[in-house]
């Protein structure tokens, strides 16, 4: 057998894997559904209407503490980061509110309801959202919750926020995964 015919073989093998894989996640809504834990679970009537990938910055201001002035402290001010469909295309942005924006206009914006600190602890949290507003006729508009999931960075600095820093702003790159749910028809 030539090496052309097995890495042929093998690719054939593996691109049946990944096809295997795959279809044992897909449900009948024809979204994946993703292992979370049980605080972050969606309501039954709900199921998966996008899952897309988020790449950019949670940014942060370095402001005296509420309680103590004297102590400073990181404080989060918003996201900003392009989404991206599971094929890698564009398909909007997220940024403050939270808000999700898509490419043909509809917007969400939600509210947490639960967080769980996920498996990586240099990351930001994993949340569940309820949606507080939408707007537009789109991909987002008939939205009812938001996962954001398998998250990676994203969390403030530790240190190097005190009186000579205040007001100075940092931006700390993340990815996560949102999913989002629509009610079942």
């Amino acid at each position: 057998m030539s090496d052309r015919t097995n890495q042929w073989r093998a690719s054939v093998f593996s691109l049946a894997g990944v096809v295997s894989l795959l279809g044992g996640c897909v449900t009948s809504g024809g979204g994946a559904l993703p292992d979370v834990p049980a605080s972050l679970k969606v309501p039954a009537s709900q199921t998966v209407s996008r899952w897309v990938r988020a790449s950019g910055v949670q940014i942060y201001d370095c402001k005296p503490g509420k309680d103590d002035p004297a102590q400073f402290a990181w404080v989060f001010r918003a996201p900003e980061a392009e989404l991206r469909d599971r094929a890698g295309k564009p398909i909007g942005k997220h940024y403050a509110g939270p808000t999700w924006e898509a490419n043909d206009g509809s917007r969400v914006v939600g509210e947490a309801v639960a967080r769980d600190s996920g498996p990586d602890a240099t990351a930001i949290p994993w949340l569940l959202l309820r949606v507080a507003s939408v707007t537009g006729d789109g991909i987002f508009s008939r939205t009812q919750s938001i996962q954001r999931l398998h998250t990676a960075g994203g969390k403030a600095p530790a240190d190097g926020c005190g009186q000579a820093q205040n007001g100075q702003e940092t931006r700390v790159a993340y990815t996560a995964d949102y999913v989002f749910y629509v009610d079942r028809r």
